[in-house]
Formats: structure tokens, C-alpha cells, sequence
């Protein structure tokens, strides 16, 4: 189907929910959740059979997740007609939809991401037309299926969400033109693209989260965390752990813990250049090796693993653009760094951002020191720094206050235009009834003086 036939469908649907009341709306999110729960486990089979990524038993964890927490978070927001009242100030704020808003999904999300996506759009009563990774085709296209089933099944029209069919970049751009909105969700070329569409655009950067464990915090704690933001998905999501900065006087008892708590340590330099070679050639990363099990890792390298090990860490000597593995690598891979000073290690944590990319999206910190806590946040240049947390709960699950997103925009760091998690309330036009107030004209002289 021409890209244009589908705004146009697109625009029909729109109509025909015009006057949706927030139960209506409500009802749809909730729908649009529950189908993807309930097909969690065919719909991650079939990625990981798809995309040859990741792995079966996170992903049936994300598609649940993101569909619990997702309507849990957006089930008692307003989001249709006036949604805020502040008599004080004299302003009624009324919602409107943003429109058609094209969505670019990667491979590595291919059911979460149209899922958050389109639950934040419909809450808002916008329509969303997605172009799926050319990697992950069909399992996006069925994801949008089974909620387009779920809308006709409420009442609702199907054309309230669309998937763009043999997506190539030309169709891509086109869409991003004739959008009245773009989620790009991707690498920074795509985010280029979105930026350079002509349309308004929500940008993500990339990831490569540095994370800092602090002298004072408790080491098995710390692996334990390590092991689920690496772990998980077999390490492709963009707000996992990448640099782990340890105090060099615990290097012994952390590796130790880390080894407990799954990790293959390798701290010799013969086994560190194995794996770089094997997961670098020419500074460009093995694209055949991302999101694979641990084991095809070790294989790759000519390593040997002890049992069935998910996870493996690497000892590296140096940082930033001298050291290839300081880069987003999208594994189950963390590679480890110490540090003298907490403050050397906040400075080597904005270098590897600034030098092997991640700038402006995630950090971590391990500490109970509220004057740590404090400078890194001060220091370290992201929209979100985790404390005493996997980094992956950047998407805001129920752990933390941040609203639960699948487009974790970086700021002007990451050259994005917010710095915060995608909301539902960034899909709205909100515009402000204004009433007039019994208020003074302030007096310049008593403001600047004569």
C-alpha cells in the first residue's frame, strides 16, 4: 500500500474517534495492552527466530511488562478535553491531538516499541503509522495485527494503527514527510532523518551507559544489578550497563562477586584481546555477533566458558577512543575500568560518552553518598542517572518515578530535542484557556530603581 493511502487511512480513523469521551480512549489502551500480553510468548519466538537476537525468555518478560506497566501508568491520566485546572493562575489546560504520527521501530523492540508507542498515541487520540526494521518485518506486522484486532473488537477503527509493508529508507522518508509527528527510534542517522523530514520529531540517541560503584555501597548487590542490565535480552537494550568503573582496591572482592553472580570475569590481557578482534574489525562492530548468546561470544573469541555462563565481563586498562570495547557494544558484555577517586571516576565516565558515544542518554551510580550522588548528577551530561538500580529501569517501570517509555530521548547531548523519557503528554497539543487575574502592572522603579 502507497505510503499515502495510509495517512489517508490514517486521517478517516481519526474522524471517526473525533469525539471519543477518556473512557472510550481508556478502553482502547487497555485493549491494545491486554492482546499483546496474552500473545507475549508467540510474538518473542517469533523475534528472536526473526531477528536471530535476543532471547525468548526476556523478550516474553518485556512484552508483558511494557503492556502491565504501560496501562498502568496512563490508566488514570486525563488526556482528552480539559485535562488540568489551575484556578491560582487562572489557566484550564485542553488537550488536542497531535494527528498522524509516523514510527520508525528497530529491530531490537520489535513488538515493545509500536506497543508503547501506540498506547501513548491513542491515549491521545492520534493515529500511528510504524515502519518496522526490515530484520524484524514480521514480527512487527503481526504485533500491529493483533492490535488492530483488539481496536475492531471495541467498536474502534482498525486504521488507528498501520504497519508500512517491504519498508525500505525511501518509504521511511516519505512517511516522516507526510506525518504530523515522527518517533525515530534508532541509530543517529536515523534521528538525522527524522530532523531533517520537515516534520516535528521526538529523536532517540544512542546508547552506552557508564556506570560507577561507589566505595560504600555493597558488592554483591551491585553485581547481582550488573547481571540484570547486561543480562537482559541478551544485552541489546540501549540503557544497559556498557562501562563498569569499580575503586581498584576492591577489584579482587568485586570480580569475586561478580563471579558469583554469574559473571565470566576475564581479566588477562591475551583473553581481552580475543575479544576485541573478534568483536571489532576496523573499529566497526561485528554486526553477526550483536544481541547473541554469551556462548557465540566465547566461541567467536576462542574462549572457554565454564558451564552454561550468560553473561561475561572484560578488564580493560584504558577508556574513551583508545579502547575499541569502550563502545556501544549491544551484548551481554560489560567491560570494567577502576578508579583512584569517585571524582576520577565521574570524569572518565563523561569522557567514554563523549569519545565512544552514549552521550546524554543513561548513567548509573552504586552509592549511599548523597554528596556522590549529588556531583555525578551535576557532572555527568544524561536525561536520566540511575541510583542503586539496573539502568535498563531508564524505561520507568514501577521502581522509580520516571513515566515508563520505548524512546528514551538524550537531549541536545545526544542531538535530541527533550531530554526525558517520550510521554503520552509529548504526543498532545495542549493548548490554555486563559482567564484575566486581579493583578498589578510591576513597578519598574521598585524593580531596577531610578
Amino acid at each position: 500500500m502507497a505510503i499515502q493511502q495510509l495517512i489517508d487511512n490514517a486521517r478517516k480513523a481519526l474522524v471517526l474517534i473525533k469525539d471519543y469521551r477518556q473512557e472510550q480512549v481508556d478502553t482502547l489502551v487497555y485493549a491494545s495492552a491486554k492482546i499483546i500480553y496474552e500473545n507475549a510468548v508467540p510474538l518473542a519466538e517469533m523475534a528472536v527466530a526473526e531477528t536471530e537476537m535476543g532471547s525468548v525468555e526476556d523478550k516474553i518478560g518485556k512484552n508483558t511488562d511494557t503492556a502491565t506497566v504501560f496501562y498502568d501508568y496512563l490508566k488514570d491520566k486525563k488526556s482528552v478535553g480539559i485535562i488540568r485546572e489551575i484556578p491560582e493562575a487562572g489557566i484550564m489546560e485542553v488537550a488536542h491531538p497531535v494527528g498522524v504520527i509516523a514510527a520508525i521501530t528497530p529491530a531490537t523492540n520489535p513488538t515493545v516499541t509500536p506497543l508503547g508507542n501506540f498506547m501513548h498515541a491513542v491515549k491521545g487520540k492520534n493515529a500511528l503509522v510504524v515502519t518496522p526494521s526490515p530484520r524484524a518485518e514480521k514480527t512487527t506486522t503481526e504485533t500491529i495485527a493483533l492490535i488492530r484486532r483488539a481496536l475492531v473488537k471495541n467498536g474502534a477503527p482498525a486504521d488507528l494503527i498501520q504497519v508500512v509493508e517491504n519498508t525500505s529508507v525511501q518509504k521511511s522518508q516519505e512517511l516522516m514527510a507526510l506525518a504530523d509527528l515522527v518517533l525515530a527510534t534508532g541509530g543517529p542517522g536515523l534521528t538525522k532523518a527524522a530532523y531533517s523530514s520537515g516534520t516535528p520529531a521526538y529523536g532517540v540517541g544512542p546508547g552506552n551507559p557508564p556506570v560507577i560503584l561507589d566505595r560504600d555501597f555493597d558488592l554483591d548487590a551491585a553485581a547481582k544489578m550488573t547481571v540484570v542490565a547486561v543480562g537482559s535480552d541478551n544485552g541489546i537494550l540501549c540503557d544497559g550497563d556498557n562501562l563498569l568503573l569499580y575503586p581498584q582496591e576492591l577489584e579482587g572482592k568485586f570480580f569475586a562477586a561478580l563471579r558469583k553472580a554469574g559473571f565470566v570475569v576475564f581479566d588477562q590481557k591475551a583473553d581481552v584481546d580475543k575479544f576485541r578482534a573478534a568483536m571489532f574489525q576496523n573499529g566497526k562492530i561485528n554486526a553477526d555477533l550483536l544481541g547473541k548468546d554469551a556462548s557465540v561470544l566465547a566461541e567467536a573469541a576462542g574462549l572457554t566458558l565454564p558451564g552454561a555462563s550468560k553473561v561475561l565481563a572484560f578488564k580493560i586498562e584504558t577508556i574513551g577512543e583508545k579502547e575499541v570495547l569502550s563502545k556501544e557494544i549491544m551484548g551481554p558484555v560489560v567491560v570494567l575500568k577502576s578508579y583512584d577517586a569517585f571524582e576520577k571516576a565521574v570524569e572518565m565516565a563523561v569522557t567514554n560518552m563523549v569519545e565512544s558515544g552514549g552521550i546524554g542518554h543513561t548513567a548509573g551510580v552504586f552509592t549511599h553518598n548523597e554528596e556522590h550522588i549529588r556531583y555525578a548528577g551535576e557532572k555527568i551530561p544524561v536525561a536520566r542517572l540511575l541510583i542503586n538500580q539496573p539502568t535498563p529501569d531508564a524505561w520507568g517501570p514501577a521502581t522509580n518515578g520516571l513515566s515508563p517509555a520505548v524512546s528514551e530521548s538524550c537531549g541536545t547531548w545526544g542531538n535530541n530535542i527533550l531530554a526525558g523519557n517520550v510521554d503520552y503528554i509529548h504526543l498532545l497539543n495542549v493548548s490554555r484557556i486563559v482567564l484575566p487575574l486581579d493583578k498589578k502592572t510591576p513597578d519598574p522603579v521598585r524593580i531596577f530603581g531610578q
